[in-house]
């Protein structure tokens, strides 16, 4: 629109070749309403078929045809932008769709040549008409390419981001699809190992009602011990057949995000005994969410690695920043390694030498993204840190799915 207008301009007020101007500025007008009428379509966000690019590309060869009629027809060499419609059509249509567009511009340029309304040229052009005639196609050409350069590197940076956007989608599934098999395989081995775990107990039960073995303190206090351990396993074994579907309802429930990382850390804090443990709960104010099991196994086993990292110190910090909470997890351990910072968020990114190490980051991150948040890993000096961003929601309506909680946390 720009440049019809700068191109009537240096026509008529340049060249001083007269035109109809009130009816060729009508047509730039309508292009205004059309150009306005897409751009409120794109953001309300309403689809664009096929069919809607080719009408309003027909609509733009029929202001393009108007324009010519007005000045000279098929003789104005301004009649070369029918290809700019033709490439466009080309790019961003299907085939029919593009043929139905050359067949509507070839329509137009016979149209043109046999109807058109004469330029009304001054005497001092008569004998430099061809000169005339080599300058508007000049003139045609840098805009003709500009316009082409302009529109076809935006359709293909816009192709290559869909691209990117479909290649990200294709790996999540692929991580998601691993996510699902291994909880699947978590699931399996966990009803297998009900049935020993429940023997051990009964035998461990006879053990400690037998007068020979209780009178022993040593050997007492080793099987309390034992006991202890025995009732771990169970609860963790529990806890996989919770988180994989089993006993939901149980599994989830009512709670703040106050509450539910003040008990998160002092569960953790109770099984582990770090030495060195700051912890700051700078949530406020308060909200209500729903808590799902799965999470909290997620981010105590961060909390494991900063500690096996930087036994002597590490520090949590929870923040709200705005309508987000931001959970920091920091440790003074020798930072991560280039390699696990360039592969982060994929399975089996590890330092560690045991075999089936490097998922837990790998499903805190997908957890976390199902829940609409995100987890961030940096090093700093003496250290490094690792960061959970999500958006905490208003709380949910009673009955409703427990899955919504991390998107609070």
């Amino acid at each position: 629109m720009l440049g019809q207008v700068g191109t009537i301009a240096f026509v008529q007020f340049v060249l001083h070749v007269a035109l109809p101007l009130s009816s060729m500025l009508a047509v730039v007008l309508f292009l205004v309403v059309l150009n306005g009428i897409s751009l409120l379509r794109h953001r309300t966000g309403a689809a664009t078929t096929g069919g809607a690019l080719l009408l309003e590309l027909s609509l733009d060869v029929a202001a393009l045809t108007t324009q010519l009629y007005l000045s000279g027809g098929a003789s104005n060499p301004f009649v070369s932008l029918y290809l700019l419609q033709v490439i466009l059509a080309a790019v961003l249509l299907e085939a029919r769709a593009a043929w139905i567009l050359v067949g509507v511009t070839t329509a137009c340029f016979v149209g043109l040549a046999l109807f058109s309304r004469p330029l009304d040229l001054p005497h001092r052009h008569d004998g430099d008409l061809f000169n005339l005639h080599l300058q508007g196609m000049f003139i045609a050409y840098v805009l003709a390419a500009g316009l082409i350069v302009f529109f076809v590197t935006r359709i293909s940076r816009n192709l290559r981001e869909r691209d990117a956007h479909l290649a990200a989608l294709r790996q999540r599934s692929v991580e998601e699809e691993l996510v699902v098999r291994m909880g699947l395989l978590a699931s399996g081995a966990a009803h297998e190992l009900g049935t020993p775990l429940g023997t051990l107990s009964v035998i461990l039960n006879d053990w400690q009602k037998m007068p020979a073995l209780r009178t022993d303190s040593d050997l007492a206090e080793d099987l309390d011990a034992m006991e202890d351990q025995l009732l771990r396993c169970k609860e963790i074994v529990s806890k996989i057949l919770t988180s994989s579907g089993e006993m939901r309802g149980e599994g989830a429930g009512p709670t703040t995000v106050v509450r539910f990382f003040d008990g998160l850390v002092e569960d953790w804090r109770t099984s582990r005994w770090p030495p060195s443990l700051h912890y700051e709960n700078r949530f406020s104010p308060d909200r209500a969410i729903a808590t799902d099991v799965v999470l909290g196994q997620g981010i105590a086993n961060v909390f494991d690695n900063a500690l096996e990292a930087s036994p002597d110190w590490m520090s949590i910090a929870l923040d709200r920043q705005g309508d987000e909470a931001v959970l920091t997890v920091e440790d003074r351990g020798p930072g991560f390694a280039a390699r696990i910072l360039a592969q982060f968020g994929k399975p089996y990114q590890t330092t560690k030498a045991r075999p089936g190490s490097g998922l837990g980051l790998f499903l805190l991150v997908n957890v976390v993204r199902k829940l609409g948040g995100e987890v961030a890993l940096e090093n700093r000096a003496g250290g490094r840190r690792a960061r959970r961003r999500a958006p905490a929601p208003r709380p949910p309506r009673a009955g409703g799915s427990a899955c919504r909680i991390g998107r609070a946390c």
